[in-house]
């Protein structure tokens, strides 16, 4: 009996500390870097793989020459790819869209946003989808109560933000579901 008790617990044990990282892969049909983390679930972008440094990854993602892109971006991105989706989480344990959308904002442009989605889109200067610049603010209604998700514009209209399913991810504004959920974008005004 006590050495069936020593084995469930020593299980037990084992499976915590193997699920306890830091920074989890996510595992999902999307593209992938050379380390193996998805950059993208775009569907422009499916099946493709990234070998080169991760900025020209980024670039070759977005179709956009490297020297157009923020480094210090693309770095607190790449950092904080794969962690997972976690309501009101702020952390590398789980962070929330808006979450990671202020943590983004203080660390890259030295700007503090409201707590929640919502209250993002309310600071913002609006802008039409085709007038959006890297670091503007995307805004998306998954069901009837208004604002619910956010997320940060890149280029070519990919963005940036924390999918429950996959974690901190990269999109395409065009793909079907974000496009039918696509409500408003901006510059926040800070």
């Amino acid at each position: 009996m006590i050495a069936k008790s020593y084995f469930i617990f020593c299980l037990s044990a084992l499976l915590f500390l193997s699920s306890c990282s830091t920074k989890k892969k996510v595992l999902t049909s999307g593209s992938r870097s050379s380390s193996g983390s998805v950059l993208t679930d775009a569907s422009s972008a499916r099946g493709k793989t990234f070998s080169g440094s991760r900025l020209d990854n980024y670039a070759s993602l977005l179709n956009v020459n490297t020297k157009k892109l923020n480094p210090q971006l693309y770095s607190f991105i790449d950092d904080w790819m794969g962690i997972p989706h976690r309501m009101g989480g702020q952390t590398k344990s789980g962070v929330d869209c808006s979450g990671f959308v202020n943590l983004l904002y203080i660390e890259v442009y030295k700007g503090n946003l409201p707590r929640t989605s919502r209250d993002m889109e309310g600071i913002v200067k609006r802008k039409k989808p085709q007038k959006l610049e890297e670091g503007d603010l995307v805004f998306f209604s998954f069901g009837k109560n208004g604002i619910d998700h956010v997320g940060v514009y890149l280029h070519n209209n990919k963005f940036v933000h924390v999918s429950t399913r996959k974690g901190v991810i990269i999109s395409d504004l065009t793909d079907s579901w974000y496009a039918k959920t696509f409500v408003d974008a901006g510059s926040p005004k800070i």
